[in-house]
């Protein structure tokens, strides 16, 4: 049986001005066919899963489409007109199917409207596409925005367990391995999703601490009942102003819809239940600061409103500004900055320069931060982790970067590409020891995590302003659904 797969994959952030266009996916990942199967078999993405997974299976793969842009704003039009275009011209290249493994994002928004549930979008037309009868098993990220049209297009919808996401390619396992049993006849995905009106702060997303844990607790349990084939639970994703933001859960029966969605509405009203527990909690840059000081180094700060994984520019400075106004640390901090990347390789390894660093990509982030510095290396910025990292990917290219040093003790790395910090080999690519920093600055929430406490002791979320500020109440939302939580009290009615 032959079996496609299709990755189209973007999170987008509609609070930044900037769109995503075609070429931040040629930038990323556009492959298509053999390539893409080349591209993939080795990561520790949910591609990889499906491929392991129908080889295990004896079912032949049958790569349609891969297409992944870094995080950033909302999807041009034309983008997205030409990634339909490609996926479906692929599609009929590659014949008929006997089913679909598909792995959308969750959080791709379109900048027309039409393209609004862009992930919604693009299921519903591959299911009328395939027919009725063509098994579609999508996985998701779990900082998805699930929609009704993204399930109404799927026979089973299974969303990575942890965040960070370590688990990517044993999804795509699980999905390639339920595919198998349900053209076998051996099972019959019956699926259900709950949309309780809560939205989960990012801050409070680590899924092996609380209040994650127990609503994974609870999920876990329901999977010893041999009628639940998969559950999942959806995050959500703040950073899309659409109607779908917020929490929700998916339970897939085998041909039990009632009992799915029994199971979907009891996970929803832990949520609701608890909701509380999920505002979030707040540290300030001061504060961070001064308690990253008191413990044992290297601390990891971890820059909130500046999220790289999440779309944002990768250049904010609030808490270098911080850390340079009390020249007390030996401290190390990541700017994208392509500008001052080709002004310090002018003046070359050894030497010094003058350089206004960081907040030139828009109002949000801080202001420049300028500086002499000694120039202390250069770099192609390309480099390899085989290690299980989120986002399952084991290639980065943070394209002509530059290390320099402040006098007061603070080591920039300027990028000319936007990288988020998902690798300590970010750093010791560029002849850095991340252990011999008083405090390493990375620009994610719960990302970095699975490298940086390789190295770091302590781990402290910093509540800085920018597009991804961890405090959503302070975003300008115009289409979320209301009532929600925690922007409007609600009734518990799960």
């Amino acid at each position: 049986m032959r079996i496609g797969i299709i990755s189209v994959q973007h999170e987008s952030n509609t609070f930044l001005s900037t769109p995503t266009t075609l070429n931040l996916f040629r930038e990323c990942q556009l492959l298509f066919g053999e390539p893409m199967q080349a591209a993939c078999k080795d990561s520790n993405h949910e591609v990889s899963g499906f491929l392991a997974g129908l080889a295990e299976a004896g079912l032949d793969a049958v790569p349609v489409m891969s297409a992944w842009a870094m995080p950033a704003g909302t999807i041009a039009g034309d983008c997205c007109e030409a990634l339909l275009r490609m996926l479906f011209d692929g599609l009929q290249q590659a014949g008929q199917l006997d089913g679909v493994l598909a792995a959308p994002h969750g959080a791709a928004v379109g900048a027309v409207r039409d393209f609004a549930d862009f992930d919604g979008h693009w299921l519903a037309r591959l299911r009328r596409a395939v027919g009725p009868d063509v098994p579609v098993i999508a996985t998701i990220d779990p900082h998805a925005n699930l929609s009704a049209r993204m399930v109404d297009a799927c026979d089973a919808v299974i969303a990575y367990r942890s965040n960070p996401h370590l688990d990517q390619k044993q999804r795509g396992l699980d999905a390639a391995r339920l595919m198998q049993r349900t053209l076998a006849g051996e099972k019959r995905p019956t699926m259900a999703a709950a949309f309780p009106p809560v939205a989960i702060n990012i801050e409070r997303q680590l899924t092996e601490a609380e209040p994650c844990a127990g609503m994974y607790t609870l999920a876990d349990r329901m999977l010893e009942r041999p009628e639940v084939l998969s559950n999942s639970i959806v995050l959500g994703f703040p950073y899309a102003d659409v109607a779908e933001m917020g929490s929700s859960f998916i339970v897939v029966t085998d041909n039990d819809p009632q009992l799915a969605q029994q199971l979907a509405d009891e996970l929803a009203a832990h949520v609701c239940t608890n909701r509380a527990d999920f505002v979030g909690v707040f540290t300030g840059v001061e504060d961070a600061v001064e308690q990253a000081l008191q413990g044992a180094g290297p601390v990891c700060l971890l820059d909130m409103g500046d999220n790289v994984g999440g779309g944002s520019a990768a250049d904010g400075t609030f808490i270098l500004h911080h850390l340079h106004e009390r020249g007390d640390a030996r401290a190390y901090v990541c700017l994208y900055d392509p500008e001052s990347a080709a002004l310090a390789a002018a003046a070359g390894a050894g030497g010094s320069v003058t350089l206004t660093m960081g907040g030139k990509t828009d109002a949000l982030h801080g202001t420049a931060l300028e500086a002499a510095v000694t120039v202390r290396s250069l770099h192609d910025g390309r480099f390899h982790d085989p290690q299980v990292r989120h986002g399952g990917r084991t290639d980065y290219n943070m394209g002509a970067t530059a290390v320099v040093e402040t006098a007061t003790g603070i080591t920039v790395c300027l990028t000319s590409q936007r990288t988020p910090p998902y690798s300590l080999v970010q750093i010791s690519s560029c002849d850095l020891d991340p252990a011999a920093f008083d405090i390493l600055v990375a620009k994610g929430v719960h990302a970095p995590v699975a490298a940086y406490r390789e190295v770091c002791p302590t781990l402290i979320r910093v509540n800085t302003a920018g597009s991804t500020t961890a405090d959503m109440r302070n975003l300008d939302y115009r289409n979320r659904r209301r009532p929600l939580f925690p922007f409007e009290e609600v009734l518990c009615r799960c």
